[in-house]
């Protein structure tokens, strides 16, 4: 069988990271290793969470001025997972929880010829707030409402192909050879955002496809967002802008027309600047990122 490691990178989200490990237990199948990339955050790896840290490895890495390293705690995740003899990584964001059937889904489109090395996806789901005792983790099927904006195949279907811009990082799966060849994550991305959609540009560049897994679902667990996210606008300037320059277009769009609208920011030639008073951004560094 194929051996598999999660990947999960995390700073602060430990009730998230504890539903994610008790949902993960439910797996159909059990996952080789599981690496958790704790970013300026040494509550993971002092014991604080007992027991359950057993079977995880926990690496930690420092953040940078800028903001969290999202990309650099991906690709070190990647690379021990690789180096202790993994074939296929399944990253999933620290407040993700696997259905039972997301590991197995990976690891059958994986092996499929009609899907084998490409960037396989699975559908996410964004949950209502938890009720009073938190979420049932046996029910969490009940509610199963993919997000629209990306397709979303039943269970035993595979889509494969399609826009590689729709690629996200909450939950996705790549094996062993395809990581190499799309060369992991661009670490000159820092703070929040752009950089797993430059990943998936990167995977369009070098000719690997996209491929939708209905199996391998997973669930969003609640927390209060800002939309436009404007705690994380200068990490959001500064990754677009890495990004325009180098495929010819600014990610993100959404959000930079909500500053827009908000006179918060505005159009400066082929980018964007402030308009208004700078906001104190330092949550970028402590909060961005690994808290979507």
């Amino acid at each position: 069988m194929t051996r598999t490691a999660v990947i999960t990178i995390a700073h602060g989200r430990h009730d998230h990271w504890r539903m994610q490990r008790a949902a993960l237990a439910r797996s159909r199948t059990v996952v080789d290793d599981h690496v958790l990339v704790a970013i300026d955050d040494r509550g993971y790896a002092d014991g604080a969470r007992g027991t359950e840290l057993r079977a995880v490895r926990v690496i930690e890495i420092d953040t940078h001025p800028d903001g969290l390293p999202l990309a650099r705690a991906r690709n070190v995740g990647a690379r021990a997972a690789l180096d202790a003899g993994a074939e296929l990584l399944v990253f999933l964001d620290v407040d993700c929880l696997p259905s039972p059937d997301l590991v197995d889904g990976y690891r059958s489109a994986a092996a499929s010829p009609a899907s084998r090395g490409s960037l396989l996806c699975g559908p996410v789901t964004y949950l209502p707030p938890p009720p009073l005792g938190g979420y049932d983790l046996d029910r969490l099927h009940e509610h199963d409402a993919p997000h629209p904006a990306r397709p979303a195949p039943e269970p035993g279907e595979v889509v494969v192909g399609g826009r590689h811009d729709l690629f996200w990082s909450l939950s996705f799966a790549v094996d062993a050879p395809t990581w190499s060849r799309i060369g992991g994550f661009d670490e000159d991305y820092v703070g929040y955002g752009g950089e797993d959609t430059d990943f998936g540009q990167r995977a369009r560049a070098a000719g690997v496809d996209i491929a939708w897994v209905g199996d391998a679902r997973a669930y969003h667990q609640h927390h209060p967002t800002e939309d436009p996210p404007l705690r994380h606008l200068d990490a959001i300037l500064r990754n677009g802008a890495v990004f325009a320059a180098r495929w010819g277009w600014w990610p993100m769009q959404g959000w930079l027309d909500g500053f827009v609208r908000a006179g918060i920011i505005e159009r400066a030639g082929t980018g964007y600047r402030r308009v208004a008073p700078a906001r104190d951004t330092a949550a970028d560094a402590s909060t961005a990122g690994a808290v979507r």
